[in-house]
């Protein structure tokens, strides 16, 4: 009976899905139908870590000048195959605290809001992360071929301001949001000595 098909069908379907890892730290995860293993990295003279996809690598000149046309365009842009999925990070040259990102991620959000205002915001949070604040929002931002899912984050690095950035396109942000935020939860910042920094 065609009906007995697609119940039985459905609960094949559920239980591969409950046997798919999820979680970026215990093996490959699947992503847009591609396997994804996660690896620790680091950044700016090995003071900022985090887990990432393996097979991110650091974007062309040439794409970064296509994609991110401005001058000022983050210092690390790790992208995928396709260029379609990018993770950017920034050391601006500004003082922050911990105690300040509330107020760092509230003018953020409003800046970005005021520039374009057909953006759509999601969730916004203050998170404390091995020993960290880590704040981020989350939008969808319209764009010329297709909308993109864009999540910023922000945290103290040297008494000085990291921001990081997310990007994909909005059709796949189902599926990239959940290891965004995990990857958030893997964040850890050294001292020159090579200690952890509170």
């Amino acid at each position: 009976m065609p009906f007995e098909d697609e119940k039985i069908a459905a609960v094949l379907n559920e239980w591969e899905e409950q046997q798919r890892n999820h979680n970026i730290l215990n093996g490959p995860v699947e992503a847009e139908g591609r396997e994804y293993t996660f690896a620790l990295r680091s950044f700016f003279n090995n003071r900022l870590h985090m887990y990432v996809p393996e097979s991110f690598q650091l974007m062309s000149k040439s794409m970064q000048k296509a994609k991110y046309p401005y001058e000022d365009r983050p210092a690390v842009i790790l992208t995928n195959g396709r260029c379609e999925v990018d993770l950017t990070f920034q050391h601006v040259d500004q003082p922050l605290q911990d105690d300040w990102i509330p107020e760092l991620v509230d003018g953020m959000k409003q800046m970005i809001r005021n520039i374009q205002p057909t953006n759509v915001f999601y969730e916004q949070k203050i998170e404390q992360v091995n020993g960290k604040r880590i704040g981020y929002f989350d939008f969808k931002s319209p764009a010329l071929d297709q909308p993109a899912y864009r999540l910023m984050f922000y945290l103290e690095l040297d008494g000085e301001t990291i921001i990081g950035g997310f990007s994909c396109p909005y059709k796949s942000y189902a599926e990239w949001r959940p290891l965004i935020l995990q990857m958030l939860q893997t964040i850890y910042t050294t001292t020159p000595e090579g200690g952890a920094s509170q």
